[in-house]
C-alpha cells in the first residue's frame, strides 16, 4: 500500500468517527457540551425539514429553519 492510499484510508476513518458519535442522555436531557464537542453547528432533521442549531460566540444557542 502506498503512503498516499494510507493517508486516504486514515482520512476516511477520521470522517467516519466524526459522523458516528454517541451522546449520553439522562432522562430527557443532553448536555450541549456533548453536542458541540467538535462543531459549533449541528443539523437537526425533523420529518422532512432541516434545522440548524448554532452555538454563538457569546455561548448562546440559535435554532433556525
Amino acid at each position: 500500500m502506498s503512503a498516499a492510499s494510507g493517508d486516504n484510508a486514515r482520512t476516511k476513518a477520521g470522517s467516519a468517527a466524526t459522523a458516528a458519535r454517541s451522546l449520553a442522555i439522562s432522562g430527557n436531557r443532553i448536555d450541549s457540551r456533548e453536542l458541540f464537542a467538535t462543531e459549533r453547528e449541528i443539523i437537526i432533521t425533523h420529518g422532512e425539514d432541516n434545522y440548524r442549531l448554532r452555538l454563538t460566540s457569546q455561548n448562546k444557542l440559535i435554532l433556525t429553519k
